[in-house]
Parts: C-alpha cells; structure tokens; sequence
C-alpha cells in the first residue's frame, strides 16, 4: 500500500523542511510514502529549500493558484492507494497519520476528515469569534451535506485513491474555498466518511496564517454554491 502526502506550500520558507521532515518521520509501518510538493507560486526561498531536499516531487506553479489549484495539481500527481493533504505549516501533526489511515486500511472509510474539536489531543486555544465562526461554516455546510461532521475546514482529509481521482477533475476552488468544496463533492459521492480527533498548533497572523475572515465569507457563497449549483 501506498500513502500519497500532497503539501502545497505558498511562501513557507521557515517550516517546509521541518514539516516534511516531520512526514518522513511519522510511523505508520509498512506502508510506502510518496510526498508531493505543490509551491503555489512562492516569492520567498520555498522553492530553492524544496529542491535540496531528497525524496521528494515537487511541481512548481509559474503563478498562484491558492490552495485549491495546488490541491487538484496534487491530485494528478499523486499515485499512492490513499491521500492525504498536508499544510505547509506546522498546525497539523504528522503523528497523527497513522490514525488517519486506520478507518481507511480497515476498510470502514472512504474519507477520514481530522477533527481539531472531538480530540483528547493537544489544541491551542483561539479566539471565541473565530470558534463561533468555524462552527457556522460547519454547521451550515452540514446542513446542506447531511453530514454531521465538527470540522469542515480542517487541514487533514484523506481519501482512497477511488476518490481523490474521482474528485480531481471536478474541482474548481482556487483559494480556500477548497474545502467546503471537497466536502460538498464528497457527500454527493455517497462516500463512507469518518472522523478522527488530531492535534492542533495553530499559528496566528504575525505567525504567517494565511486564511483571514475575507475568505470566511467567501466560504458561505462556495457552501451554498457547490451544494446547490455543481
């Protein structure tokens, strides 16, 4: 079996070694890692630290895509029997995999979605507004899914390779609209979905966070979108 770990990075120059050092690391036994590096048009040094590092593809975007461009070029590249999509940044831990994986390799899931909310897990603690709003586009993404996850906008969703390749062609969010998308596309597909509590180290915006309350917005016209128009 195979474990694909599709990374797109936009000007991460101070985590990208240590995230995919990280990924290399994580124990998840037998199974082979592939690691797919997708830089979304950095203007930083992500892309000189991408090439020195062994073991690795990398597709390089002439310009940027957002998250969602790098996500569906991920997508075509990748080979493994699972996926998995992993921020450049160190929010999420790559210990984790393993758990990610189970529901998969037992053959209960299709998708496994991270929860940062159902975990027993270390997670830093944010702001109040920022819980509230995560919630919302949760609970309204929910609503039109007719799932029940706790976690629509999380970083980690794995997926068989039945899927990721079905959804591939259909994507069309570029920024972070990638994720309410995917879970729209996901719940049309009738896919098993699982969820598996992780860690979380979130980063805030003097940190290097990208994601701002602009793109929460766009989120409730890509939820009502992707539910009802595609």
């Amino acid at each position: 079996m195979k474990f694909s770990i599709i990374i797109p990075a936009y000007n991460e120059e101070k985590t990208i070694e240590e995230i995919i050092r990280r990924a290399k690391a994580a124990d998840i036994g037998k199974i082979e890692k592939e690691f797919i590096v997708v830089d979304d048009g950095s203007t930083d040094k992500t892309r000189e630290i991408i090439k020195a590092i062994p073991g690795i593809k990398y597709v390089f975007h002439e310009q940027n895509l957002g998250k969602g461009g790098a996500v569906k070029t991920g997508f075509q590249e990748a080979t493994g029997d699972i996926a998995i999509i992993q921020d450049a940044d160190l929010e999420c831990d790559p210990e984790d995999y393993a758990s990610l994986i189970k529901p998969i390799s037992s053959d209960c899931a299709d998708v496994v979605y991270g929860s940062r909310f159902i975990t027993g897990k270390p997670r830093r603690v944010f702001s109040f507004h920022r819980y509230l709003a995560n919630i919302f586009l949760t609970s309204l993404s929910n609503f039109f899914t007719n799932l029940s996850l706790t976690d629509m906008e999380t970083c980690y969703k794995v997926f068989t390779k039945d899927v990721y390749k079905k959804l591939e062609p259909l994507l069309k969010s570029r920024r972070f609209g990638i994720e309410p998308e995917l879970t729209a596309r996901v719940a049309k597909l009738k896919a098993r979905v699982y969820e598996v509590g992780i860690s979380y180290y979130g980063r805030d915006y003097d940190g290097g966070k990208k994601i701002n309350w602009k793109d929460g917005l766009a989120a409730i016209w890509h939820i009502i979108k992707f539910n009802l128009f595609s």
